[in-house]
């Protein structure tokens, strides 16, 4: 993971830390919707794929993602001259296809309601010979996600607050909060995920994974639409002793506007989760806490609705 951190430290400057006082506890927020591709997944990206040999990088990637990790490889793909393919689904936001095809990348798309990702990237993977970079579930991807939590702990400490004790994290299929959690070892973790979609809450409750159950309801939170956490990352949290949360699209568009209002930033609805449950007091603010705001890819007009309710 110091590694990760060094080689993104060569590429990339570190996103801001500001500050906010929340029932009079002064809580840090890393701003990670500030990244170039507007998410944290470039530093999985790049770690995973700066790793690749002069062989593999000319047969090419292939990954998965509903747009912020499929940005993030698009991204690290182009300045490595690695041809990159994603498999996104249908109903991806339009601003993250537009983005992932404005990188360069080659897009395949799927319907996530009747089709299988995850297959469909492992074939053309085999076929094309390519290497398959899944978003979460891989060493490499969650070691690169794990720099976050190094560089807000060197950011906090510069800024008197001292290392962080408690930190708070947005949860998809569990890539950055394993890297976190691995990153801050000294440090309580709990992981925010849309109530419907809480699959990892309720597998690190129940001590194996349990897969989001049938119909799960809609969200807005499309980066964190995962139907079941990987082995990896669920091994990881449960060791670790993470503990996790839910919250409501309701909960998660006031997030947003508090960001907008407070911080002055914009943060999409899977960004906002982990500050969501902060400020509805799902969890309690305390001294040495860190939130991240994962991402900042929001479809302008659905961005525009929520800050005007």
């Amino acid at each position: 993971m110091r590694d990760a951190a060094a080689k993104i430290t060569q590429i990339l400057p570190p996103t801001p830390l500001f500050t906010s006082e929340i029932n009079g506890v002064q809580v840090a927020f890393k701003a990670e919707s500030l990244q170039p591709v507007g998410a944290f997944k470039v530093r999985g990206a790049w770690h995973r794929l700066s790793a690749l040999d002069e062989a593999a990088r000319r047969r090419g990637v292939v990954a998965f993602s509903s747009g912020n990790h499929a940005q993030g490889i698009a991204w690290a793909a182009r300045r490595l001259g690695i041809p990159a393919t994603i498999v996104m689904p249908a109903d991806a936001p339009r601003v993250k296809l537009d983005a992932t095809l404005a990188l360069g990348a080659e897009v395949v798309r799927y319907d996530r309601a009747t089709e299988s990702r995850e297959g469909i990237a492992g074939r053309l993977a085999e076929a094309r010979g390519a290497t398959l970079v899944p978003s979460f579930d891989d060493p490499w991807v969650i070691e690169g996600q794990g720099s976050a939590g190094i560089e807000a702990r060197r950011q906090m400490e510069t800024a008197g607050l001292g290392r962080p004790t408690h930190v708070v994290v947005p949860c998809g299929g569990g890539g950055l909060a394993a890297g976190i959690a691995l990153a801050l070892e000294d440090a309580r973790v709990t992981v925010v995920e849309p109530v419907g979609w809480d699959d990892m809450r309720r597998s690190l409750e129940a001590g194996w994974i349990e897969p989001v159950g049938a119909n799960p309801p809609p969200t807005r939170c499309d980066s964190l639409m995962t139907t079941r956490v990987s082995t990896l990352t669920f091994d990881v949290l449960s060791r670790r002793g993470v503990e996790g949360v839910a919250v409501s699209e309701a909960e998660t568009a006031a997030a947003q506007r508090w960001a907008a209002e407070r911080l002055r930033l914009v943060v999409e609805p899977g960004g906002a989760v982990a500050l969501a449950a902060l400020l509805v007091g799902r969890v309690r603010a305390e001294a040495g806490m860190l939130v991240l705001l994962s991402g900042g890819n929001v479809d302008l007009a659905a961005y525009a609705r929520v800050m005007t309710g």
